[in-house]
């Protein structure tokens, strides 16, 4: 098309109840010695729709399931995957993305254009609900160029964009009543059955557009809610991964015989949000005197074992664009001065407050432990309701809270995190959180597309929610995971997605 620059181009061509499993259709046989490997989670999901899901224990899964358009790399930089090319208009609107020769759903039937555009608008209509939908916001429209490209056009430009297509997976939009229980993606593994609270399986993808791959003959992800039975599991030999160690068991397998550790910068985050339409936690000096009676540094010690940092509203795995926490005035320990801006705030005290926690989560119920205690001591009186993974998510989509503790997951740009968690009326503002300033800021952020340019904005952006957002940002962890020394080619990666597992092997 004319007037059309090329940007990128390819450079290589989830006992007790009855399992849920698909049917098989005539493949290709697994190379030879390929096995299954077994992996150790520490939850089962809530579902596993890809466009509705939040818990981290469904995305482990579906993220070998299912692939976007384009996929976000170890480095956190953005590779083809589905599109092995595209271009991108002069104005910045309109994207043409090419779909890759061989790519198929796991039902056999080849991926089509049509099939982008019903996913995209999937994703945008409000019946799905999807916290993706801010991603595809400004979607002006969609059709089919020929039989294998998608064009997109945009209302304004994107920035991120061409990352956040990385966050949306393409399912078959023919299995989308079963997608719960039945995911059916194009990915390197495709699913088998699951077996509630025991065990999820899925079978290696023999039609698999990236010819070689998987070298895995499958995976199951046995459900272990213990964290003692993992570590004993992995030592032993039963487990040959555990994809998210927390830092407790990290520190016990430390030089353990037959198992190593890899890690990375966690883009993941400790928090604790606040529902802003409840009083008092509507007003911004609350919010701040929350953040000051926080003392991150020792949570940073009680709970991740030294092996973390205190963190601002974005990871320090975003060394472009992060912030030092020493920006921000609020983030220096400060009980009395909390009290005082309380006082001023015609807050009554002890200011009570019950924080809802996530079960499944030890590093949250921990760090909601020390949290009460330096909330306690800063003119607050902290009541903790500790939740099972399904009532948490159930009320935090609710926005059914005056404050909850859990982790939150991080992006490659920080309009992916900023843009649908604290914009007015974005996806994932749970916390009903609505400032003009930073609307704007963001909007800003979002459409222009010189990095340099970008930066400032986003600092500004900081500021205004280091300190009087909806969320007080604790710290982002060390993210490790644990493997047998025998498990080859998989590494973490930073947004916690399974992708890698895609290039892994048991033995040489």
């Amino acid at each position: 098309m004319a007037g059309f620059k090329k940007i990128l181009t390819t450079t290589a061509a989830a006992l007790a109840l009855a399992a849920f499993a698909v049917p098989a259709f005539v493949v290709p046989a697994a190379p030879a010695r390929a096995q299954v490997l077994d992996i150790a989670t520490d939850a089962s999901p809530v579902g596993l729709d890809p466009h509705v899901a939040t818990s981290f224990a469904t995305f482990s899964v579906v993220s070998t399931v299912y692939e976007g358009l384009t996929a976000i790399e170890k480095d956190l930089r953005v590779s083809p995957a589905l599109s092995d090319r595209w271009t991108i208009s002069a104005d910045g609107l309109t994207y043409d993305f090419h779909l890759r020769p061989g790519a198929a759903f796991h039902n056999g039937r080849a991926l089509t254009p049509q099939d982008v555009i019903a996913n995209i608008d999937r994703i945008r209509d409000p019946k799905t609900a999807s916290p993706l939908s801010s991603r595809v916001a400004l979607v002006k429209s969609m059709e089919a160029v020929g039989t294998d490209t998608v064009r997109i056009v945009l209302s304004a430009q994107s920035a991120p964009f061409i990352s956040q297509l990385g966050t949306i997976s393409i399912v078959a939009p023919e299995a989308v009543a079963e997608l719960a229980r039945r995911p059916v993606g194009t990915g390197a593994f495709m699913f088998k059955e699951w077996v509630p609270d025991t065990y999820i399986a899925l079978d290696r993808n023999p039609a698999y557009w990236d010819k070689g791959l998987p070298a895995l003959a499958g995976l199951k992800f046995h459900i272990v809610p213990d964290a003692a039975t993992r570590q004993a599991g992995i030592q032993g030999g039963t487990y040959k991964l555990i994809p998210v160690a927390d830092a407790a068991t990290a520190a016990a397998l430390k030089g353990a015989a037959g198992v190593k550790l890899l890690e990375t910068q966690d883009l993941a985050y400790s928090l604790l949000g606040v529902n802003t339409t409840r009083a008092p936690f509507d007003k911004p000096e609350v919010r701040e005197a929350l953040n000051m009676a926080l003392d991150r540094a020792q949570i940073v010690q009680a709970v991740y074992f030294g092996r973390g940092v205190p963190g601002g509203p974005l990871s320090p795995a975003l060394a472009n664009w992060a912030l030092p926490v020493s920006d921000f005035a609020c983030y220096k320990t400060d009980a009395e001065g909390a009290k005082k801006k309380l006082a001023a705030a015609g807050v009554t005290m002890p200011l009570k407050m019950t924080l809802k926690v996530i079960g499944s989560l030890p590093q949250a119920v921990d760090a909601s432990q020390v949290i009460q205690a330096q909330l306690n001591k800063a003119g607050f009186e902290i009541t903790l309701n500790v939740q099972e993974q399904g009532k948490f998510i159930a009320d935090w989509r609710a926005s059914d809270f005056d404050g909850f503790v859990s982790l939150n997951g991080g992006n490659p740009d920080p309009d992916d995190y900023f843009g649908r968690t604290f914009q007015t009326g974005g996806a994932t503002n749970v916390f009903k959180y609505s400032n003009a300033a930073l609307d704007k800021l963001l909007v800003d952020g979002r459409t222009e597309t010189d990095p340099a340019k970008r930066k400032p904005i986003y600092d500004a952006a900081q500021k205004i929610l280091a300190c009087q957002g909806p969320v007080m940002h604790i710290a982002y962890g060390t993210l490790f995971a644990a493997a047998r020394e025998d498990v080859q080619g998989f590494a973490p990666m930073p947004t916690r997605s399974l992708r890698t597992l895609r290039d892994a092997k048991i033995g040489k």
